[in-house]
């Protein structure tokens, strides 16, 4: 018996580089309002978390601006430079390694749900995954609360048996909450880069530097 039934990832800095479009985006929103200038390894920090969080936490923007600010970002991103992502080198070789077996897959990411199906239905991923759930535009859920939809929608009754593959604390967090171990990624955004969290901080069952490293997992038992 396999050890997990359904596997779960999250997008950004885990299926996709995302980096050129989003970090457009922001330098594109900051100049355009004047904001406070970041050095690149804040701005790296944009990347996962909802955008309303980053702007008000790096830039100190609030209330009705942070509204305008967001939407700002919004537009650049989904309009000018949402497809500027790239897959990473072997995730496409994991998932069908996955998709061989019969293991469904899920997506759960912080991304805008609209943002999130857009970019998944251009770079070809939607033919490998069951579900696809993310954030809402008023930023209420939480990383646990995607992964629980996930694992409802997959018909997955006991979450430890879902993997949820990411690449930062939210990700290793929303798992821990929702009942489902974690593996981490050090190719993304956030564990090990740029003085980012320290994947041993968080409970994991294993650390990939590759997608295909992943594979161990899913040995028959």
């Amino acid at each position: 018996m396999r050890k997990y039934e359904a596997v779960l990832f999250d997008l950004d800095g885990t299926l996709l580089d995302t980096s050129e479009g989003i970090l457009k985006s922001v330098k594109e929103t900051i100049e355009y309002y004047g904001l406070k200038q970041l050095p690149e390894e804040e701005l790296l920090k944009f990347i996962g978390p909802p955008i309303e969080w980053s702007f008000e936490g790096k830039c100190g923007v609030t209330g009705d601006k942070l509204a305008e600010v967001t939407n700002h970002f919004r537009d650049r991103y989904s309009n000018h430079n949402l497809l500027l992502a790239k897959p990473y080198d072997g995730i496409f070789e994991f998932l069908s390694f996955l998709k061989d077996r019969g293991i469904p897959i899920g997506i759960a990411t912080y991304k805008k749900q609209d943002y999130a199906e857009k970019l998944l239905i251009a770079t070809g991923f939607t033919k490998y995954t069951e579900c696809i759930f993310g954030s809402d535009y008023g930023g209420k859920l939480l990383k646990k609360d995607i992964i629980r939809m996930c694992i409802e929608a997959l018909n997955v009754g006991d979450p430890s048996r879902v993997l949820m593959v990411g690449d930062s604390c939210h990700d290793a967090g929303g798992a821990k909450l929702a009942g489902a171990p974690f593996a981490g990624v050090s190719y993304g955004f956030g564990f090990g880069k740029f003085g980012g969290e320290d994947i041993n901080e968080f409970e994991h069952v294993f650390y990939a530097d590759h997608p295909m490293d992943m594979t161990v997992l899913f040995e028959e038992e």
